[in-house]
C-alpha cells in the first residue's frame, strides 16, 4: 500500500463557501475540516496540522508555506494558481494540483453573454425602457443606440487553451472570423497565430483567455488599446491584471473603444475601488467573477478536486502544476 494512503491524512478546506456544490469525502483514511471564509492572518493557524490543503484564492506565499511543515499537497479548487508560490512548494516537495477544463462551457457562454449584450446595446436599451423613453416614443420602436451583428465580424482571442478554443467554436457558429493572437509560450500545437498588432487592428471583439503570469500582466495596455478599432469590444473573463484598467477606463471615457465586458478585476473583491467601477457607462459591463460558477461547472470542479486528492493519496498525483 502507498505510504500516503496508509497514513491518516489531515485535509483542511479553506474558503468552502466559494464552492456551491456537493463535495464528496475522499475514499481513504482522513480527518476533514472546512472553513467557510477566513482572514489572511488565520491561514497558518488553520493549516498548521494539515497534510492536504484545499484552497481557492487564498494566497500561499513562501513565508506561509515555510510555516506549514506537515503540508504535502495544495489542491487548488480552481485553474489559476497565481496565488500559490509554486516554486516554494516545489522546493519543499509539496505537490500543487489544479482543476482543468471544468469551465469549457460556462466561461465561453458568459463571454458571449457579455459580447452579445454589448454588441446589441442591451444595457442602454434596458435603461431607456426603465426611464420611460419607449413609452413616449413617436413610433413602435425606440432606436438611437448601436446594434451590430456578430455574423461577418472578426473575433480576436488571446489564449488558445480549452476555453479559448471553445470560445472560437462559438464565434465560428455565429459566423465570425477567428484570429488567435501570438503570445509568449506555452502555446497549443496546430493553431495558426496572428501577430498581436494585426489581430488588435482587425478584430471587432478581443477576448482574453490567458493565465496571469509575469509575461501576461498588462498584456493589454494603452499601446494595445490604441491599436484597436474605436468601436471594438474588449472582453476579459480570464484574470484581472491582464489589462491596464486605468488605461482602459481612459479609453472608454474618451470614446476610443466601443465597450468592455469584464468578469475579473486586478484586486478581488475590489474593496479599495477600481477605475472601472467609477464609470457609469452603458457600454461597460462588470460582473463579479461569476463566469466560472454555473451549477454544472461547480459540480464538475468539486468532483475533479476530490479526484485530484485521491490520486495524490494513491501515489499517482494528477493535474500537477509544474
Amino acid at each position: 500500500m502507498n505510504a500516503r494512503a496508509a497514513e491518516v491524512q489531515h485535509i483542511v478546506f479553506l474558503e468552502r463557501d466559494s464552492l456551491e456544490a456537493e463535495v464528496r469525502r475522499p475514499a481513504f483514511a482522513h480527518r476533514w475540516a472546512e472553513h467557510g471564509r477566513l482572514r489572511p492572518d488565520e491561514v497558518v493557524a488553520r493549516l498548521a496540522d494539515a497534510t492536504i490543503a484545499i484552497v481557492n484564492k487564498t494566497p500561499l506565499g513562501s513565508e506561509t508555506i515555510a510555516r506549514l511543515p506537515r503540508l504535502q499537497l495544495v489542491a487548488v479548487a480552481a485553474t489559476g494558481t497565481d496565488n500559490i508560490d509554486v516554486a516554494a512548494c516545489r522546493a519543499r516537495g509539496i505537490v500543487v494540483s489544479n482543476i482543468r477544463n471544468y469551465a469549457v462551457h460556462t466561461v465561453p457562454e458568459h463571454t458571449f453573454a457579455l459580447i452579445l449584450a454589448l454588441r446589441r446595446s442591451l444595457i442602454g436599451y434596458r435603461d431607456d425602457v426603465a426611464a420611460g423613453k419607449w413609452q413616449a416614443a413617436a413610433q413602435f420602436c425606440l432606436s438611437g443606440r448601436p446594434i451590430r451583428d456578430l455574423h461577418g465580424s472578426t473575433l480576436g482571442i488571446f489564449g488558445e487553451g480549452a476555453i479559448g478554443q471553445a470560445v472560437a467554436r462559438l464565434g465560428r457558429a455565429f459566423g465570425m472570423r477567428v484570429l488567435f493572437a501570438d503570445h509568449a509560450p506555452p502555446k497549443a500545437e496546430g493553431v495558426e497565430f496572428t501577430p498581436p498588432e494585426r489581430m488588435l487592428a482587425e478584430a471587432d471583439v478581443v477576448t482574453l483567455h490567458l493565465p496571469l503570469t509575469p509575461a501576461t500582466r498588462n498584456v493589454i495596455g494603452a499601446r494595445e488599446l490604441a491599436c484597436m478599432k474605436p468601436d471594438a469590444l474588449l472582453i476579459n473573463t480570464a484574470r484581472g491584471g491582464l489589462v491596464d484598467e486605468q488605461a482602459l477606463a481612459k479609453a472608454l471615457q474618451h470614446g476610443a473603444l466601443g465597450g468592455a465586458g469584464f468578469d475579473v478585476l486586478s484586486a478581488e473583491p475590489p474593496r479599495e475601488g477600481n477605475p472601472l467601477l467609477e464609470l457609469r457607462l452603458p457600454n461597460l459591463i462588470v460582473t463579479p467573477h461569476v463566469a466560472w460558477s454555473s451549477r454544472e461547472a461547480m459540480q464538475a470542479l468539486a468532483d475533479q478536486l476530490i479526484d485530484n486528492v485521491e490520486a495524490f493519496a494513491r501515489g499517482a498525483p494528477r493535474n500537477v502544476v509544474s
